[in-house]
């Protein structure tokens, strides 16, 4: 295991810790995307460029977009 690899491998162990002790749905949805984009950083140093292609797309796009729209919509019919 390279140098590089342990650090992204690390950097993801926190971006983990981050997003599930994150209470507030709205920030721990920004913190699912910081997230999504640790773990395609760590398929491109373990040379899945495809993997990381579709991690950025659905894992730091698409489902925290889904997330905050959701909450927003929620929110929106309480008042």
């Amino acid at each position: 295991m390279t140098a590089l690899e342990l650090i992204a491998f690390l950097l993801v162990d926190a971006g983990a810790l981050a997003v599930v002790l994150t209470r507030d749905p709205l920030r721990q949805a920004i913190v699912l995307s910081v997230y999504g984009t640790l773990l395609a950083v760590l398929f491109l140093v373990l040379q899945a460029p495809d993997v990381a292609l579709a991690e950025i797309g659905v894992g730091a796009v698409l489902v925290p977009a889904l997330i905050v729209l959701t909450l927003l919509r929620a929110r929106g019919r309480q008042r």
